[in-house]
Parts: C-alpha cells; structure tokens; sequence
C-alpha cells in the first residue's frame, strides 16, 4: 500500500523565522547601499529561493545585483549566527501536537523549504523534530518554489504518489508548487500571507488552527 506523505513548509509553517530573515535581509541591503525593503515586503518573499527573492524586492536590478544581494543576505545570516545573535525562531504553538496526530494517523512526513540545508537541520535540531520526517528538500537541491521540484523528490524518496501527497505552507508560492505537483495544497493561517491569497494560489482547504491540519489534508 501507498504511504500517505504530509510535506511541511518550514518558515512560517513550522516555525516563525521572520526576525531573522528581516534582519539578515535589511544588512544585506544596507551593504550594497540600498534602501532596505520593508518588513511586510520580506515576509511575502519568505519560501523563495535567494535570488528569486531578491529579484522580487530589488525589480530594478540586473542578475549580477540579485546574485550578490543573495551572498550578502548569506554572509549577514552566517555573521549573525557566529555571533550568536538570532533571534529565537519558535515553533507555533500546537505545531507538536499535530505533528503527533499526522504520525499517530499512519503518515510519513516531510520538508519542502526555501532554507538551505544548513538552516534546516539546525533548526530540525534545535527543536529535536530531525527524526521525524523521511524526507528534507531544500533550495539548496532544487529550482525556487513554486517549481514542483522539490515536491517530486520527496514523494520519490518517501515512495509516495501525487494522490497519497498533501503539501501544507502559508504562501501562496506552496499553493502554487502543490498544484503544479498533482498534490493537494493545505494553506495555514498563521504564517507569511494572507488568506486570501492562498485561496488565489490553488488552495484545496485552509487550517485557521493547528488542530484543523489532519482534517484539512483528508
């Protein structure tokens, strides 16, 4: 039988990261001499890969200016985490809870993230959720979301077909990668973007609460 595979955003589904990628965003422009942009323009490129990102906050720049403000974002994260300045990045609260009721119903799961694979697994382990999940896809490996590239690696490697495949994010950039995928798009909430927009993206259900997300995904 087909294993049921739940594949989780990361930032701002899992945990709230958005201090963090203001921060190292707001040096990032500040090093290159530029007007940072604001904090409700980052959180909506939260789950793109760097340069996506930055092509979208910076239209007016060439590849050349989005590829170096993607080092600079980098080097201004690593220099924060060397220092031990980061902010904490908290799992939402119940997130465990239902992380718990997703495996107590039979389901793998797994991570389909704009992080890189350093990010990822310090945070999995910070939070000691590295065991739980069966597969961890990362910008690292793949094209920027919404590309379905990193849905169809997971559902690879967890032995898992679109059908029996649910992806859960707060963007409208999941929503999109879901449907391009064949899978079904669970939106939440509690993260980056609005309701509204998930819906717009291709949303099959929404979560409004941690404890709706089994329900949302059958």
């Amino acid at each position: 039988m087909l294993p049921r595979l739940a594949i989780f955003d990361c930032d701002g589904t899992l945990a709230d990261s958005a201090a963090n990628i203001c921060r190292a965003m707001e040096a990032a422009f500040a090093g290159a001499g530029l007007a940072a942009p604001t904090r409700d323009s980052i959180r909506g490129i939260v789950g793109l890969s760097l340069v996506e990102a930055m092509a979208a906050l910076a239209p007016a720049g060439g590849p050349a200016r989005h590829e170096a403000l993607a080092a600079d974002y980098k080097a201004a994260f690593q220099r924060m985490r060397a220092e031990a300045a980061l902010d904490p990045e908290p799992l939402y609260d119940g997130l465990i809870a239902a992380l718990d009721a997703f495996a107590a119903a039979g389901w793998r799961l797994g991570v389909a993230t704009g992080k890189s694979d350093r990010g990822l697994a310090l945070l999995l382990a910070h939070h000691g959720l590295t065991e739980r999940f069966v597969t961890l896809q990362t910008a690292d490996r793949h094209p920027s979301k919404p590309h379905p590239s990193m849905l169809q690696a997971a559902m690879a490697q967890a032995g898992a077909a679109p059908h029996m495949t649910v992806m859960i994010g707060d963007t409208s950039f999941d929503m999109a990668m879901a449907r391009a995928a064949g899978v079904r798009a669970v939106g939440v909430t509690w993260g980056y973007h609005r309701e509204a927009a998930l819906w717009a993206a291709g949303a099959h259900a929404v979560a409004r609460r941690r404890d709706e997300l089994l329900g949302c995904c059958a």
